[in-house]
């Protein structure tokens, strides 16, 4: 296995070859803030939340998805990233309808976590007010489509881990969101193993469980950490 030196926030560290940025950032607890990263599954660039300047490169490159090399020069913390970060978060809520104070995870949200440390106190953009519709056919799990923010955390737990496959994304552009099957009701999907992990994978109030009340829902990674970790370590009993 190569290794590669780097440098990040001007601190040198060193990386295997096939890490990204991010995990080289985290193995050395340096933070970079996420919203679609999950331990575990894929990394697909949705968010652009960790978005990093890279020495050499105008652009602003993605953490998550960007690999590390061979004398690279990162910096995560900069004015610059600081506006861009709080912009996509000024958008996810303009675009969505996020009324925090009577969402099931008030308290326990990931993008309201990041509006607080990204110090989001209002929004300057015009919010679009879009219908979604709320789908509570499931027998134990709901979502509501009001509160996604198409991280696709649903999608990769569901297809990556469980091998289900049931969610998956329809439309363009503002029309797009999550569906079950073929855009059926949850509580038909003929594929669905009510197993829960994707509700344990959102990082917002987007899936949550029947009976949730305000503040209520509480997603427990820790079961998602479990099932990587044991399907790695081969340590399924048969």
């Amino acid at each position: 296995m190569a290794v590669k030196t780097l440098t990040i926030n001007e601190r040198l560290i060193s990386a295997a070859e096939e890490e990204s940025v991010l995990e080289a950032a985290q193995n050395a607890g340096i933070h970079i803030p996420t919203l679609c990263h999950l331990e575990g599954v894929t990394d697909v660039g949705a968010c652009r939340l960790c978005l990093v300047e890279i020495a050499g490169s105008s652009k602003l490159q993605p953490a998550c998805v960007t690999k590390v090399s061979e004398g690279m020069e990162v910096r995560t913390i900069s004015s610059r990233l600081q506006q861009y970060r709080r912009m996509i978060l000024e958008m996810l809520f303009a675009e969505g309808n996020h009324i925090c104070s009577v969402c099931v995870a008030n308290g326990n949200c990931e993008l309201q976590d990041l509006a607080i440390e990204l110090g989001m106190d209002h929004v300057r953009l015009d919010y679009h007010f879009p219908e979604r519709k709320v789908d509570v056919s499931h027998d134990r799990f709901g979502v509501d489509h009001n509160r996604c923010i198409l991280c696709t955390r649903c999608v990769r737990v569901c297809d990556e881990i469980e091998g289900a496959h049931t969610w998956d994304m329809a439309g363009r552009g503002t029309n797009s969101h999550v569906i079950t099957d073929l855009n059926q009701p949850w509580g038909s999907s003929q594929s669905c193993t009510s197993c829960g992990k994707c509700v344990n994978a959102c990082p917002t109030g987007a899936l949550f469980n029947q009976g949730s009340g305000v503040g209520e829902m509480k997603s427990d990674r820790a079961k998602l950490d479990f099932l990587v970790t044991a399907r790695e370590k081969k340590q399924w009993i048969v």
